[in-house]
């Protein structure tokens, strides 16, 4: 006789009872499983080195190549920070597209980290009346301007605090992560996030073998799962190494800037202390450390 096997939030659901039981018995396999798992914050060294082995070897048979993941932790004296120049900026989408390779996400069905926004000179940032889904056959189009938006890695993020299970939070470099083996897929941190930065996988999602990123990180680009929620981590499993975010790279137009908001020769400082800056919403108090400017 098939059995049909619960799905996360059904299994979540009797968790609380069933690993008392569990423990009681002395079935300790159990809590290896990535059911059982400890949160990553909490972890001690011998357990993530035994989860980051067996994940890689689970997607290395996957994807048919050498998978890694890293679980590199914030860089001492590093305050991760953002700017984007507005006049720059001319709607190629470049960035979403590097940024779909980079951090391995869904194309089938399709998932995008950054959306950007097409809106009218003579609105202003009008987000009623902007156009995520222009289709132009030459950019930019005349009498528009262009905002790119993704996760605004808040200092004081409303989706953390909304979360009921603590499957997400502000690393010490500012990057606000998501440990998807915690996340019961409620999507109450999708709701409370004021730039719909968050977004869930209501399907399996597909990567295409040749298509994968194979360096990952274990709080970033990793493979996920159905009914988990994922978002922009800056790209983590670059970024602590020393390297730019992906769609910082690609942008044909130099309008991206990343670095260190604790160094003052950076030149996300130099923005910062030189340009007219703004940030999302700001009457929201998230404090976001993406900022917004005109360099032109």
């Amino acid at each position: 006789m098939s059995r049909t096997l619960p799905n996360r939030r059904e299994f979540l659901c009797t968790v609380g009872g069933c690993a008392a039981a569990a423990a009681a018995a002395g079935c300790s396999d159990l809590t290896h499983t990535s059911w059982f798992r400890s949160r990553f914050r909490e972890m001690p060294e011998a357990e993530k080195k035994t989860i980051i082995a067996e994940l890689e070897k689970e997607h290395s048979a996957r994807f048919q190549q050498p998978v890694t993941v890293g679980v590199e932790p914030p860089m001492e004296n590093v305050e991760f920070g953002y700017a984007l120049d507005i006049s720059r900026c001319i709607g190629c989408r470049r960035c979403v597209h590097a940024c779909v390779d980079e951090n391995n996400q869904s194309r089938e069905p399709q998932l995008q980290w950054i959306r950007v926004l097409e809106m009218d000179k003579e609105k202003g940032i009008d987000f009623a009346h902007a156009d995520a889904y222009y289709d132009a056959e030459s950019v930019p189009r005349e009498g528009h301007f262009y905002l790119p938006v993704a996760c605004q890695q808040c200092e004081n993020p409303a989706c953390v605090k909304s979360c009921p299970v603590g499957a997400t939070w502000k690393e010490k470099d500012g990057i606000v992560v998501i440990d998807y083996d915690w996340c019961i897929g409620c999507r109450c941190c999708m709701s409370a996030c004021p730039y719909g930065a968050r977004h869930f996988n209501y399907a399996e999602p597909s990567i295409p073998t040749e298509k994968l990123n194979p360096k990952t990180h274990y709080l970033g680009n990793r493979p996920r799962m159905k009914g988990v929620v994922e978002k922009c981590t800056w790209c983590i499993q670059r970024t602590r190494k020393g390297r730019y975010p992906a769609c910082v790279e690609v942008c044909p137009v130099g309008a991206r800037k990343f670095g260190n908001l604790l160094d003052p020769e950076s030149e996300v400082r130099y923005v910062l202390e030189h340009k007219r800056v703004f940030v999302l919403k700001s009457e929201l108090n998230t404090r976001p450390k993406f900022f917004y400017f005109y360099g032109l």
